[in-house]
């Protein structure tokens, strides 16, 4: 069943045009894996779905479980169910895991989260994701490695329960146990019901996810989509025999 279709979008930052027509559909329950050079449009993807307002949207339609959300804040479409896990976390100090998270939660479901219940909620997730759950009373990111402040993320979706997760370069600056930890966490989480869209540009990512489709994004566009054996050719050749193949 159909959970997200971008159909012709188009966006521009600063005038700058960025997405050129791209087209995607996301049916719930799949793995999309969105990859491609620098400066294609990968995170720009990411800003328009959760709209970054200065990301502007030109032209096309963004449908979310068949409701058309392109004038939708970013608070109301965190609330139909869209969730981005950030590049690189803010740290804010004063504020505990804990306490955001149940904000959060609050925020998203419009329900009163109570202490205790919550508490125990979010223990169990910790352990499922193997976080200490000493870090649910520490400041948000204050202190945490690189491996720490995703794992975290991770976290939030697994609080949060969205729809469809984003997950825009989860793994950039992870190393390798780092990066095994954080999607093998990302792999417990998924369900029938929510859908993942994985940017990243390593496809050491594949390793410990199975991806439904493979998409390369390009000049704003997706000029292929398949399999794993993709990202085999792009190991092979990089983008450069796939750029001269599209014209770019």
């Amino acid at each position: 069943m159909s959970l997200l279709q971008l159909k012709d979008i188009r966006s521009e930052v600063e005038g700058k045009e960025i997405l050129k027509g791209l087209n995607l559909n996301i049916n719930k329950g799949e793995v999309h894996v969105i990859m491609g050079p620098n400066g294609a449009g990968k995170s720009t993807l990411a800003s328009i779905l959760v709209g970054n307002p200065k990301h502007k949207l030109i032209d096309g339609d963004i449908i979310l479980d068949g409701e058309n959300i392109n004038d939708n804040t970013v608070d109301e479409r965190a609330k139909k169910g869209i969730f981005l896990s950030f590049q690189y976390p803010e740290e804010i100090p004063g504020l505990t895991v804990e306490d955001f998270l149940r904000t959060a939660k609050e925020a998203v479901t419009g329900e009163k989260q109570y202490l205790m219940q919550f508490h125990n909620e979010l223990e169990e997730k910790m352990e499922k994701l193997h976080i200490n759950p000493e870090y649910a009373q520490r400041h948000l990111n204050v202190g945490f490695s690189g491996g720490e402040k995703k794992k975290n993320e991770i976290l939030q979706m697994a609080v949060l329960e969205p729809k469809l997760a984003i997950l825009d370069e989860t793994d950039s600056g992870l190393d390798i146990d780092a990066t095994k930890i954080v999607f093998e966490g990302v792999q417990k989480l998924k369900t029938n019901d929510t859908a993942l869209l994985i940017i990243t540009h390593y496809d050491k990512v594949l390793d410990y996810l199975d991806p439904d489709f493979v998409h390369i994004l390009m000049d704003g566009k997706i000029v292929r989509t398949g399999g794993k054996e993709i990202v085999e050719e792009i190991e092979k050749n990089g983008y450069g025999k796939m750029k001269k193949q599209f014209g770019l």
